[in-house]
């Protein structure tokens, strides 16, 4: 008996003796190994039977294994009980922002929306009749519509808006601060004041800063003479001048320009 046939035959012995222990058998017979040894048919089938038994005792061994993982998760129940606080009042259309009442209608909680400032008289306006001049200079002044009743002064205001600085002139073509100043004090205020910045400086009472009041002059000095350039003081700080850089404008008092070079203010008389 050659190599390859001690191979084959102890192959088929190794089947033999693992079927046996699958089935729970011994192998204490060695006339069934000589008779798979001898027939090579039947230790193939042999073969084939102990793979088609093991695979079923793997699906049997899967089918029997531990499935508590695979159990769907309670759903935790909520832990608390449903409270409300006390003090909240909610009206339809309000948003509350804390646990106080909202601005609704509750008594003694009302909320004020919008009201004037202090020094707006009650002259009960209607934004809804406001002059489109109001709007505009109410941007422009930072300022509430309410405080802008003036119109005419608006009105000088927007006309000469933009115009030119030109030295000594008086003209849409070209004017200088106090030929404007002058313009304003006499279209709207019907006064009647000096032409240079000085001789208007000179003739007009002094007024404390905290004390100014629209149609009021502001003066400064930026070069030259003591008093060089005059503008008409509005409100909320703001003054109107055709000023040499940018023509007719409003500026501020408190601009980083202005305000070192401020010397006073004075009032025409009574406005």
């Amino acid at each position: 008996m050659n190599s390859l046939q001690l191979s084959t035959n102890w192959y088929y012995l190794t089947i033999y003796k693992n079927l046996c222990r699958f089935v729970g058998g011994k192998a204490q017979d060695n006339y069934i190994a000589q008779m798979l040894m001898k027939n090579r048919k039947l230790g193939l089938c042999c073969c084939v039977a102990l793979l088609v038994f093991s695979s079923c005792k793997s699906l049997k061994n899967a089918g029997s294994a531990d499935h508590s993982n695979s159990a769907p998760a309670k759903q935790g129940k909520k832990s608390g009980n449903v409270q409300f606080i006390d003090g909240i009042a909610v009206t339809p259309g309000t948003i509350v922002t804390s646990k106080h009442s909202s601005n609704g209608d509750i008594p003694g909680n009302k909320k004020v929306i919008y009201a004037p400032p202090d020094d707006v008289n009650s002259t009960h306006f209607n934004i809804e009749t406001a002059d489109w001049l109001q709007l505009k200079y109410a941007i422009v002044l930072d300022a509430s519509i309410e405080k802008l009743t003036n119109v005419d002064l608006l009105k000088i205001i927007d006309h000469w808006w933009g115009t030119r600085y030109a030295l000594g002139g008086s003209t849409e073509n070209g004017i200088d601060c106090s030929a404007f100043s002058l313009t304003v004090e006499r279209d709207v205020y019907g006064k009647s004041v000096p032409r240079t910045a000085q001789e208007q400086y000179d003739q007009t009472q002094r007024v404390e800063e905290n004390d100014l009041r629209e149609g009021d002059l502001v003066f400064f000095h930026t070069s030259g003479r003591k008093i060089s350039h005059v503008g008409v003081y509005l409100l909320n700080n703001k003054f109107v001048h055709a000023s040499t850089s940018g023509g007719v404008m409003v500026s501020d008092l408190n601009d980083t320009y202005w305000r070192p070079r401020y010397r006073g203010a004075g009032r025409i008389g009574k406005l």
